[in-house]
């Protein structure tokens, strides 16, 4: 198979396909042995007939048409690899030339990657964030695994406080009438937790248990109901229940029920070593943020539409299915959210144009400093995405094939490689601790 890329205005190319005689044949026979068992042809079974019998009653026109559409997906492909294009989008048809005698050529316009001419990207002078962990950082941590494994116990008597769990019943009304949805019998609020209309929790601290209060609260301008949105509304509370939480102490017993340690000290040993590697992580990150920030800066690209609503289409994909995941529909979402999909992939429009743009900047220093993924990052890769698909890495990686997905794996591997790259050719300066 021969193929040719021809650059042409716009970021789009000529590109032109030849298939060999060898391929081009075996796809004939495959054609005609097709409609053969497809059509009925007077004097013969099906499947049985010639093909200067199929040429009559069906037509060569059709039996190329067949051709076509068997070769022309793994050609396109091939070829798409071969000239090691980027394509962004369908390719348009120029010309197919399918004739007896004559080699199969597809001549298509395919929408590419832009190309990025890029200014500075090594040397820039990047401040590190000092990585700290005080005595006072441990001690929060372990106030908040105490917080976690606390048990709720009832309190019989004393009043609501911030922090506790009120048990309550309750009614709503807006304009003098209960409204649907206001309602409910012994519901657990966390005091504080900011779960309700702003302002209900406040007004519950203070009560008594048996105690009987109204609430009076303004649902917020763009609260998903629209028939409560902006209006005020009078709760009818009563208190049946206090729960509030035990905290176990902070001692060797405690550590060895939350952790695999047997002592305290083990454990704020642990919390102090892990808090310093999620701050040298989240240090790094910064530094490999501005690193790339910078290049941006001084890199020049002109990106397509297509490729802007190409990635909006992704996002909205990608939180659709973290919505199905919480049980809640997009078209739910929108409506709680008052919005539409238009409203939707205009509030993503600046991310999406951000992380396209980032991304056309690293793939171009990759490929100007020969950064690539190898065979065994990509096999390790795999390996590690294997058991969120409850498959063996083998039967992966022969599914990525399938789906033509395992290229993105590879762009992954290698972009977070450049990273590492811009990182490193960075003057890094390490900001002293306060």
């Amino acid at each position: 198979m021969k193929a040719t890329a021809e650059k042409l205005e716009k970021n789009e190319v000529l590109l032109e396909i030849e298939v060999d005689d060898e391929r081009f044949s075996k796809a004939l026979n495959r054609a005609y042995k097709k409609i053969a068992k497809q059509v009925n042809i007077p004097g013969f079974r099906k499947g049985k007939a010639p093909k200067v019998m199929i040429d009559r009653y069906v037509g060569q026109e059709a039996v190329y048409h067949e051709v076509v559409e068997d070769v022309f997906p793994s050609v396109y492909q091939e070829a798409i690899e071969k000239t090691e294009i980027s394509p962004i989008g369908q390719p348009e048809v120029e010309k197919i030339q399918a004739e007896e005698g004559k080699p199969l050529v597809f001549k298509l316009k395919v929408p590419v990657k832009p190309e990025v001419n890029l200014g500075q990207y090594k040397g820039f002078d990047i401040e590190k964030p000092a990585v700290e962990v005080t005595d006072e950082d441990v001690q929060q941590e372990l106030e908040r695994m105490q917080n976690r494994h606390a048990k709720l116990v009832s309190v019989e008597e004393g009043e609501l406080a911030d922090g506790d769990t009120a048990m309550i019943d309750f009614t709503g009304y807006v304009d003098g009438e209960a409204f649907e949805g206001g309602h409910a019998e012994n519901y657990p609020l966390v005091v504080g937790s900011s779960s309700f209309i702003p302002g209900f929790e406040e007004q519950l601290v203070g009560m008594k248990i048996n105690e009987e209060k109204d609430v009076t609260v303004t649902f917020p301008e763009e609260y998903h109901a629209d028939n409560l949105a902006g209006k005020e509304a009078v709760f009818k509370v009563k208190l049946v229940g206090i729960k509030r939480k035990e905290l176990n102490p902070l001692d060797d017993e405690f550590a060895k029920d939350v952790s695999e340690f047997d002592t305290l000290e083990e454990l704020k040993t642990d919390i102090l070593n892990k808090l310093r590697e999620e701050r040298e992580r989240q240090a790094n990150a910064k530094v490999n943020r501005e690193a790339l920030e910078k290049a941006v800066e001084e890199a020049e690209v002109e990106i397509p539409d297509v490729m802007i609503e190409n990635r909006l289409d992704e996002m909205v994909s990608n939180m659709e299915n973290r919505l199905r995941t919480q049980g809640i529909q997009l078209e739910q979402y929108l409506q709680y959210t008052n919005s539409n999909i238009d409203d939707l992939r205009d509030k993503m429009r600046e991310d999406a144009h951000t992380t396209v743009l980032q991304e056309l900047v690293l793939d171009a220093i990759a490929k100007a400093e020969g950064i690539t993924a190898t065979d065994d990052e990509v096999e390790t890769e795999i390996a590690m995405m294997a058991p969120q698909f409850n498959k063996e890495p083998a039967e992966l990686k022969l599914t990525l094939e399938a789906l033509g997905d395992l290229k993105m794996v590879k762009e992954d591997i290698t972009r977070r490689k450049t990273m590492k790259f811009l990182m490193e050719q960075a003057n890094v300066i390490e900001k002293a601790a306060e």
